[in-house]
């Protein structure tokens, strides 16, 4: 009994190494083939496409005519993430008239 004791935060910390080692494997293949037009992400979050890329940095286009440079470290292809490529979903999305104002003053709750 006293053995399992000893054993089982061995193997669990051996499992969270494992399983770590494997998850940087792939994150470093993935990296290896983004190449430059793809749909990208950055480890913070940030969608674009990737305009230019070498060994230390990449260039991501956000909008037309903003690029903004990063580490290629923090560069994974958006498949990578979970993230559908393109939206698979036929509807088109809600647009909001942001001139049209409303003229009556909202309406509050006295106490």
């Amino acid at each position: 009994m006293g053995s399992l004791i000893f054993l089982l935060p061995v193997l669990l910390i051996a499992w969270l190494f494992w399983t770590q080692r494997r998850r940087q494997q792939q994150m470093r293949v993935a990296q290896d083939q983004i190449k430059v037009g793809d749909e990208i992400s950055t480890t913070s979050g940030l969608l674009g496409t990737l305009v230019s890329l070498d060994e230390e940095e990449g260039t991501i286009e956000v909008s037309p005519g903003v690029q903004l440079r990063f580490v290629r470290r923090a560069i994974v292809p958006r498949t990578q993430i979970g993230a559908p490529v393109e939206a698979t979903s036929s509807e088109e999305p809600e647009t909001v008239d942001l001139d049209k104002h409303d003229d009556q003053a909202p309406e509050t709750k006295a106490e």
